[in-house]
């Protein structure tokens, strides 16, 4: 989906999804609980807008909990509006 590298921290209960592109960092943090991951931000610095950044941060988080049977709770804003935008995302989406 896009040109650019995007790697998974975790700490604690919860991490982040941070993609690294000359100098700067767009990220999306999330918490987890026991099968539910919450998306609770999603930040793209100005130098980096425009490059669907944001947007392929969440569609990391659902490709992710796909493969390991989990579910996402987007209440970031930005993470809430791209599952309204991609109805076959929903899947992850809590019951």
């Amino acid at each position: 989906m896009a040109e650019f590298e995007i790697e998974r921290e975790e700490g604690g209960k919860g991490g982040r999804y941070v993609a690294r592109i000359d100098g700067a960092e767009a990220e999306m943090t999330w918490t987890a609980s026991e099968s539910v991951d919450v998306i609770d931000h999603t930040f793209v610095p100005p130098e980096l807008r425009g490059r669907s950044l944001g947007k392929a941060l969440v569609w990391r988080a659902v490709e992710d909990a796909r493969r390991s049977g989990r579910k996402i709770l987007p209440i970031c804003s930005f993470a809430a509006a791209q599952f309204r935008r991609h109805a076959d995302w929903r899947d992850v989406l809590p019951g």
